[in-house]
């Protein structure tokens, strides 16, 4: 469901230009000297904001559609100083247009709408076409991190995965069981663990 976007959203987003992208947007600059993380609809910043934080070794980019949720992670980002974060105003269905061929290092999908309806498989974020794109921008041993509480679309996302020939690595039901030392919750992931809902983890790759 698409948030109502406030007025002056747009606006407010230009106070920060330095790191915020919104409207038609060209291949990004990128420093081929360090690793490169993309998470895939970073709503509120929560979890990218956190993740920066403990690896400022590393660059990180944040897509997001609605403008809304872009504002409340670019404050984040500023409160705290991170100069390793970009955020961009960005439909994902777009995203080979800003990435070129193999270079991320790993993309991050974090509590992505389930789209339950059978007609509307191919809008999921796992499914194969968008796999496909992935593929293209993704270094060849690059990894996809994929977490959510929906069953249905875990096990989807697990059939898809195969379908398209990958590996898949720390597959668990209940990431929370034996939550590891260095997993980072998101705001839904948050929400979810305290209502007693169990996460959904794996990691993917395209290489061996």
């Amino acid at each position: 469901m698409r948030l109502r976007k406030k007025p002056h959203t747009d606006e407010k987003l230009q106070a920060f230009a330095d790191f915020v992208t919104q409207g038609d947007v060209q291949p990004i600059a990128k420093d081929p000297a360090r690793e490169l993380f993309v998470e895939l609809g970073t709503g509120k910043g929560d979890f990218i904001t956190q993740i920066a934080e403990r690896n400022p070794q590393i660059n990180f980019i944040g897509l997001e559609v609605e403008a809304t949720c872009v504002l409340a992670a670019a404050r984040k980002v500023r409160e705290r100083q991170l100069t390793n974060v970009r955020l961009i105003v960005f439909d994902i269905n777009r995203i080979a247009e800003i990435f070129s061929p193999h270079e991320i290092d790993r993309l991050y999908i974090n509590f992505c709408d389930p789209w339950p309806k059978k007609r509307h498989a191919k809008r999921r974020l796992t499914h194969a076409r968008f796999l496909e794109m992935y593929k293209t921008i993704l270094k060849p041993d690059g990894e996809i991190h994929f977490k959510t509480d929906n069953r249905p679309l875990f096990d989807f996302s697990l059939e898809q995965f195969a379908l398209m020939g990958m590996s898949v690595r720390d597959v668990t039901n209940d990431l929370h069981a034996a939550e590891p030392a260095d997993n980072i919750r998101t705001e839904y992931e948050t929400k979810f663990s305290a209502a007693g809902v169990p996460i959904n983890f794996c990691r993917a790759t395209f290489g061996a």
